[in-house]
């Protein structure tokens, strides 16, 4: 076990300056310097049981890298100037390693040994500098299929999941085709994500290695709409929905169909179409206005930073839950996430722009408070919350803490209802496992699981690659027994 950690503090990212970046759409964080990386790199202290690259749960809670990436391993190569062997290594367990060293909440570092009692190591900063390193040498190629199997795959919906899906089917000899809804590949990654958080020049590069590679991509198809299921389950040997997590929650109160009330989701995709010279809705315009955000977790933030560059006169954010801290809970012990309060990016512009941190905890939205149909604040009212013995959350509206915010635009980011109904809609009906109950349809991803992380897409993308690949062996198996 190596001590560098005594000696060398941790550091991540450099970010550009928050009053320059506020003007622009370009990613926010910009990669490290070789020497440092290689610094933070020797921070790990290459433990005997890496608890990083576990990827497991804990009720509900990540624990490590769910897709099992080799940290130790590729740290120390990082040490030793040997990046093309990290990259090599890096590429072993992560299709897509630029985008979770972009916008993935590293459970990884949660789970660092390290993090006991240090800082853990910065273990997302030392992946994108592997992979910008290995773009930037020319490393990252395309890898054309010599032989095909002869079978066909359709994989509904290319965000994370369906990509890495189809990334692993293609490598294995399959003819793969991926169908799209939107007018572009990429569905999360592409419209869901702030280009501050991840460029599209980011995730075009990807899909073009993909396409170099033979996959095939059709947009503009939804399925249900254009194609019938049965129709596909026709043409292709097998069909893959990972279609993500699509219906957002509404806030069921009063005055949530009002004009100014958007969900978040539509709010970021008008934005980003709009960066494609697109036309926006005024609905999607924050110029001018007074924002409140409602939900406190990476969305709601992102819409905060757009807010921000669309020039919003003010915005505030409103958390269900209490302030979290500066420093791990007891009740959040190693190696959960720490779920510590940091300043997002998004916070600290807020701070520079409005001189103010735009959360506000423990509040609940009592109704839209409207004129004419359009929405003109938000009654309120605070609450404490009370963790009952057996771990159980319950909350109390406080007396007397009634508040009505100004409000031209409110966005709801307070997450997705479970896919199932969604599914049911197009006659899929999901089971526990990647099989559906159709006979060569099987779901991976967010539809199959519920809104998750990037890199548990990915995961579920290459597991349902194995599955799949597994039951088409056994359909060439019973061709040639009754031919």
């Amino acid at each position: 076990m190596n001590h560098n950690f005594l000696n060398i503090p941790r550091s991540t990212l450099p970010e550009r300056q928050v009053d320059e970046r506020v003007k622009d759409y370009e990613e926010y964080a910009t990669r490290m310097d070789d020497e440092s990386v290689k610094q933070q790199a020797a921070r790990c202290m290459d433990c005997g049981t890496p608890f990083c690259h576990v990827g497991d749960m804990i009720g509900q809670e990540t624990i490590g890298c769910p897709i099992h990436n080799y940290i130790p391993e590729w740290n120390k190569l990082v040490t030793k100037s040997d990046w093309m062997g990290a990259y090599h290594r890096l590429m072993e367990t992560n299709n897509f390693p630029e985008f979770t060293g972009r916008v993935c909440p590293a459970p990884c570092e949660g789970s660092c040994t390290l993090g006991i009692s240090e800082d853990p190591v910065a273990i997302k900063s030392i992946e994108r500098t592997i992979i910008d390193r290995a773009f930037e040498e020319g490393w990252v190629k395309p890898r054309p299929v010599h032989r095909r199997t002869g079978m066909t795959i359709a994989i509904i919906g290319s965000g994370p999941a369906g990509l890495a899906a189809a990334d692993q089917l293609n490598q294995l000899g399959h003819s793969v085709t991926i169908i799209e809804k939107a007018d572009e590949p990429g569905g999360l990654l592409m419209y869901g994500i702030p280009n501050m958080k991840l460029d599209k020049d980011v995730v075009r590069r990807r899909i073009r290695l993909l396409e170099q590679e033979g996959i095939v991509i059709q947009t503009n198809i939804e399925v249900g709409t254009d194609v019938t299921v049965e129709a596909l389950r026709n043409q292709y040997d097998a069909v893959i929905f990972a279609t993500g997590a699509q219906k957002q929650r509404t806030l069921g109160i009063d005055g949530d169909d009002a004009r100014g009330v958007e969900m978040a989701m539509d709010y970021l995709t008008a934005s980003m179409y709009e960066r494609k010279g697109l036309t926006r809705s005024p609905g999607h315009d924050a110029k001018g206005k007074d924002v409140i955000v409602i939900g406190g977790g990476d969305t709601g933030a992102d819409c905060v930073a757009t807010a921000i560059r669309q020039g919003a006169k003010s915005v505030i954010q409103f958390g269900k839950h209490p302030s979290k801290g500066l420093f791990r809970a007891p009740e959040r012990p190693w190696p959960l996430q720490p779920d510590t309060d940091t300043t997002d990016y998004a916070y600290a512009e807020s701070l520079a722009v409005y001189e103010k941190d735009p959360r506000t905890y423990l509040i609940r939205s009592n109704q839209i408070v409207t004129i004419e149909g359009r929405v003109t604040g938000i009654e309120t009212e605070r609450m404490t919350k009370v963790v009952n013995p057996d771990g159980q959350a319950t909350f109390f509206v406080e007396e007397d803490s009634m508040e009505t915010y100004p409000a031209d635009l409110v966005l709801v980011a307070i997450g997705f209802e479970r896919p199932e109904h969604e599914l049911r809609k197009i006659g899929v009906e999901k089971t526990k496992d990647f099989q559906t109950a159709t006979e060569n349809v099987f779901v991976a991803g967010d539809a199959k699981r519920g809104q998750s992380l990037i890199v548990w897409a990915i995961r579920e993308g290459r597991e349902v690659a194995e599955v799949v690949d597994a039951y088409l062996d056994t359909c060439k198996t019973e061709l040639k027994t009754s031919s």
